[in-house]
């Protein structure tokens, strides 16, 4: 098939509304993770399921954050960031970072400490990946961080808070 002839096979898809869209991530079970940075801005913090590995060589992940949040301008400016993965029980923690929230009553809820980075580190969490961010990209309504994974903390037997149909599941430590 020649490039063109794909082209146009392609542009006959019909999109799915947004909404659509939504209810069909909904059944998509995510990983709840903090997101955190403290640069020139200050510190900042989301909560986030959009999260993926993307290499292990050299160890890298991705991040996925709307350009219409509240902390998107310290995260465009850092160079930085952590991603703090909730083990189960954190539920409150996680609606205070998706919420509206000050930042400073985010950190104040809970304990904080850095690794390499600098960036906040969840004391508690299941893993933590402190990361330097190597690229953005601007997808849609999303900007999309390639992190490269400089230091790794991590419990040795802990759960995990999910993300599935909208309400938060519990995994049990193994």
């Amino acid at each position: 098939m020649s490039d063109k002839s794909s082209v146009e096979h392609t542009s006959t898809h019909h999109s799915v509304t947004p909404e659509a869209f939504r209810n069909g991530m909904a059944g998509l079970p995510g990983t709840v993770n903090i997101v955190t940075t403290d640069g020139d801005e200050g510190k900042a913090g989301f909560t986030a399921t959009a999260v993926c590995s993307v290499s292990d060589n050299p160890p890298t992940l991705l991040v996925c954050l709307n350009r219409g949040t509240s902390v998107y301008n310290v995260f465009s400016k850092s160079e930085t960031l952590a991603i703090n993965t909730l083990d189960q029980g954190f539920d409150a923690l996680s609606n205070l970072f998706g919420g509206k929230a000050a930042m400073q009553e985010r950190f104040a809820s809970a304990q904080w400490e850095t690794l390499t980075t600098g960036s906040p580190v969840l004391v508690g969490a299941a893993v933590t990946f402190d990361c330097v961010i190597t690229e953005r990209l601007s997808v849609a309504t999303h900007d999309v961080f390639f992190c490269r994974v400089v230091d790794i903390k991590q419990q040795e037997k802990a759960g995990a808070l999910l993300y599935h149909q909208r309400q938060y599941r519990q995994l049990d430590a193994i």
